[in-house]
């Protein structure tokens, strides 16, 4: 079943600005919040759909590649605008987008976290890196190792239940409105929804018993990942304090030019370049692929703007369908300079009719020729 369009699960148009996004979500939102729809599933689609929508169109990069190439730019990225989502990561949005109505502030600070099945949890802060790859990297498949600075709970620290919210995490307020009596739950201040607080830590310690410790992570990258793809390593970001759960580390992927080769899309291109004789008596050429150099014959007689495929010589797709190809462009080097001799070889045969352009029945135009190559 097809995805409805962003905009449209919001309501808002797409010449819509930040704060309409925000505010078109909020109202979505609210109005779908589980709370308020105990046991609906339709309004925990709709609730779903709205985060999905907020997450790729509150995110201008994501939300101009979403304008650009609709919901093809995350096929394959392993969930909302490339990356994954749970309930958890929706709810940890909501104390940008509530103020703390849903979830947010105070306690252990710095830290999100999310209802689950009506509990508060506390999650770790994720954390951001980039890894830049070479195409050949990127047309194999590659595993890295990085060195992160992450925070991890310091040995020796223990915790106390929260006597504010008796370990909930989290207070039930009861207030009157226009509608009616309204129970919304909001986040202990005194714990940060942790539902715990220090009991005791050592004194290299922060005052949420963690420690920034560097550790080195082993990052499996796929064959042919795109430049500002963003992949997740679940765990590896920050960890929580208590019995939280550690955040992820979200890897961007940087792809690093090609000396030679040029990719678009799953495709990759190489300008070779001929001499005239070459052009004329036909030769060999070695060129450079993503796994290694190949040796390709040019005909005889070859034209400048020729394009050559070498099928399933590109990059393979990060959905699984195939590999790319590597399209060959041919061009014939007119020499600038000659001397006296060769000047009177190309004077004598300036009249020779082997040397009148004769373009042959069928032939190519240029726009055709690039026309095929998207075909």
């Amino acid at each position: 079943m097809a995805k409805q369009d962003y905009y449209e699960v919001l309501g808002v148009g797409k010449n819509a600005d930040a704060s309409e996004i925000k505010k078109a979500y909020r109202k979505m939102a609210l109005k779908y919040h589980p709370d308020k729809n105990p046991d609906n599933s339709e309004a925990e689609t709709k609730f779903k759909e709205a985060a999905e929508a907020y997450e790729v169109l509150s995110n201008a990069d994501k939300k101009a590649r979403y304008d650009q190439f609709g919901h093809q730019a995350f096929e394959g990225n392993g969930g909302f605008g490339g990356g994954s989502m749970n309930m958890d990561d929706i709810f940890s949005q909501f104390g940008d987008i509530f103020g703390g109505a849903f979830g947010g502030g105070g306690g252990f600070s710095g830290f999100g976290g999310g209802f689950s099945n009506g509990q508060r949890r506390v999650k770790g802060t994720n954390m951001r890196i980039r890894v830049k790859l070479t195409l050949e990297e990127i047309a194999n498949g590659v595993e890295k190792k990085v060195k992160v600075r992450r925070k991890v709970q310091a040995s020796g620290t223990t915790y106390k239940t929260c006597s504010t919210c008796n370990g909930a995490g989290q207070v039930m307020r009861v207030t009157n409105t226009i509608l009616g009596r309204m129970q919304t739950a909001t986040t202990c201040t005194a714990c940060g929804g942790a539902g715990q607080i220090i009991d005791k830590k050592p004194n290299e310690a922060d005052a949420q018993g963690m420690l920034v410790k560097e550790e080195t992570v082993s990052i499996k990258i796929p064959a042919g990942v795109v430049d500002g793809m963003q992949l997740k390593v679940t765990g590896k970001g920050n960890e929580a304090p208590g019995n939280g759960v550690s955040g992820d580390l979200l890897v961007a992927i940087e792809e690093e030019a090609h000396a030679t080769l040029q990719r678009e899309g799953d495709n990759l291109h190489y300008d070779l370049y001929v001499s005239l004789s070459d052009a004329v008596l036909g030769t060999s050429k070695e060129i450079d692929t993503v796994t290694g150099k190949v040796r390709i014959k040019i005909e005889a007689g070859v034209q400048s703007g020729k394009i050559l495929r070498l099928r399933g010589k590109g990059i393979p797709s990060i959905n699984g369908y195939g590999k790319g190809d590597l399209l060959v462009h041919v061009n014939v080097w007119t020499p600038k300079t000659l001397n006296k001799q060769q000047k009177d070889f190309f004077e004598s045969m300036r009249e020779d009719e082997h040397f009148e352009p004769k373009p042959e029945v069928g032939d190519k135009s240029f726009f055709e020729k690039v026309k095929d190559m998207f075909s």
